[in-house]
């Protein structure tokens, strides 16, 4: 990702949305869906080879939507790859740097972590209501957004956009979170009237939506 208000904040956004109102916690892993043990091991010892490298880094990705749910011998496995990456921060710049799925779920993952953050800021949960007087179900959000605009509404999106991960619909994940950037952005200028310390949201918007439609052109 290039150096944007988005990454200079990222390590205040990815706690593998731990602390969200929404999780994957009522889901199950899919059959197939593992990480290669060898990978892992020569990756922790510093032998993997580029080639196994992406793989490890597709297997990852593939994996973080089913976060919560993973069996003790995964959650060991995947604890080793951050372990050696330096921290949560560190694996989604690795992932980053891999073209494809791996990208794509990073940069999804730094936008879901950004709706868990302003869904506690109250300037942007009254622009988003003020901005829905007007317009009820802005384009894309029609099939995902409830009547009321509270505190959970952020967060639900981003759970939202999660679940379509995990079941395979990257695309579906994509446009979700575009509909979304746009719709905040939208808001930010009544947002910022209201609260000028979400002055950048408009900003971050725009470099998000840059940052996902880049990625998902090459997923």
């Amino acid at each position: 990702m290039h150096d944007t208000p988005l990454t200079k904040i990222v390590d205040e956004l990815l706690r593998l949305r731990r602390d969200a109102s929404g999780t994957s916690r009522h889901r199950s892993k899919p059959e197939g869906f593992g990480l290669d043990g060898a990978l892992v091991g020569g990756f922790v010892a510093g032998t993997l080879d580029p080639r196994g490298e992406a793989r490890l880094a597709d297997q990852v990705a593939r994996l973080l939507p089913f976060h919560w749910v993973l069996p003790n011998t995964l959650t060991e496995e995947m604890t080793q790859v951050i372990d050696h990456l330096g921290g949560q921060r560190h694996l989604m710049a690795w992932l980053d740097r891999h073209a494809g799925l791996p990208r794509l779920v990073a940069r999804l993952y730094v936008f879901m972590g950004l709706l868990d953050q302003f869904s506690e800021e109250a300037a942007v949960v009254t622009a988003l209501r003020e901005s829905r007087e007007q317009t009820p179900y802005p384009a894309g959000l029609e099939e995902y957004l409830v009547p009321e605009t509270d505190d959970e509404t952020l967060a639900g999106l981003a759970f939202k956009i999660e679940e379509l991960l995990g079941d395979g619909l990257e695309q579906k994940a994509v446009e979700l979170a575009l509909s979304t950037a746009a719709w905040l952005h939208e808001a930010a200028p009544r947002a910022a009237q209201l609260d000028p310390e979400v002055g950048d949201l408009g900003e971050l918007m725009e470099h998000t939506r840059e940052d996902i439609q880049a990625s998902a052109a090459r997923a």
